[in-house]
């Protein structure tokens, strides 16, 4: 074993031989949207980033469903799989089949095995003082599925949001691991900081952000304002409060943006200082969004400032 749970990263990692290890993961979770379809696709994405995470390249995957069937129709559970299908198909990953159990609440994911070369192998544990942090996604979807579910949401924004959850991480994933990032994780329920502190831990380091650096989405700091905050991304900062010091003049609001739980976010890479500049401009080159939002460092702890 490779990469268990000790350092909380976002999958497991088994040698095979000295030139192939196999990387695991599963995921799965309720609907955020009325969408079958787009439902499925969001699930499937989502599991599928644990494996670029670590550097790896998916190739099988099963599905995991639950299903009301008494209360919904066939139809339903049919749109929500050819939704995971089209997307691990986009991905180029086989699905071998899955298991289905009734349940009162639709619940859908994967479990994928990927590869990955053991000496390319990426983790949260593994990043250095001085890389500069690069994430690939806006973040607040946690915020604006709330607020799409209040009714407050416009469809635009909702449409937005959709499509950035569910967006593949696959050609970001492939850059990091050609370029030679020091470290990556994707960023899913703990919310930016949680992730980001994860990785600080496990590597012994800390880090530094800027929230005007950090991308989120249009109005979602006045969604918080307006307490349009998912139960998730409250316990995420209340856990992060003592690990984290806040400029004075960041509110609740924006504390609450970088803590909010999401769902298939983007990847955050620590790459070293010298190939940031390289990776981000292949990454803009390849059509991936991507901005440089902070750095590691040597003192312990991560530092928002405004």
């Amino acid at each position: 074993m490779l990469v268990g749970f000790e350092t909380n990263d976002d999958a497991g990692v088994f040698q095979l031989t000295e030139e192939l290890a196999l990387v695991q993961t599963v995921d799965f979770f309720t609907p955020m949207v009325d969408d079958p379809y787009t439902f499925g696709a969001i699930a499937a994405a989502n599991a599928l980033s644990d494996v670029y995470a670590m550097g790896g390249t998916p190739v099988t995957a099963l599905n995991i469903l639950a299903f009301p069937t008494k209360a919904l129709p066939l139809e339903v559970l049919a749109e929500i799989l050819r939704g995971g299908a089209d997307k691990a198909a986009e991905a180029g990953v086989t699905i071998l089949g899955g298991h289905t159990v009734e349940d009162d609440v639709p619940k859908y994911g994967m479990a994928v095995t990927g590869t990955v070369h053991p000496k390319r192998l990426l983790a949260n544990a593994t990043g250095q003082a001085g890389d500069r942090l690069i994430l690939t996604k806006r973040i607040g979807v946690g915020i604006l599925t709330t607020a799409l579910k209040h009714g407050l949401l416009s469809e635009a924004m909702a449409a937005e949001a959709c499509a950035s959850m569910a967006a593949l991480n696959k050609t970001a994933g492939e850059i990091l691991a050609r370029r030679g990032a020091h470290a990556a994780t994707d960023i899913t329920g703990f919310g930016l900081l949680g992730h980001l502190y994860e990785m600080t831990r496990s590597a012994g380091v800390g880090a530094t952000i800027a929230y005007s650096d950090v991308p989120t989405f249009e109005g979602v700091l006045e969604l918080a304002r307006q307490d349009e905050v998912p139960g998730g991304s409250e316990r995420n900062l209340e856990y992060l409060l003592p690990h984290v010091t806040f400029d004075p003049a960041l509110d609740l609001a924006q504390k609450l943006v970088l803590a909010d739980a999401q769902t298939s976010g983007g990847l955050l890479m620590a790459v070293a200082a010298d190939e940031a500049d390289a990776m981000l401009a292949e990454l803009h080159s390849a059509g991936v969004t991507a901005w440089e939002i902070g750095r590691l460092t040597e003192e312990p702890g991560i530092r928002v400032t405004p």
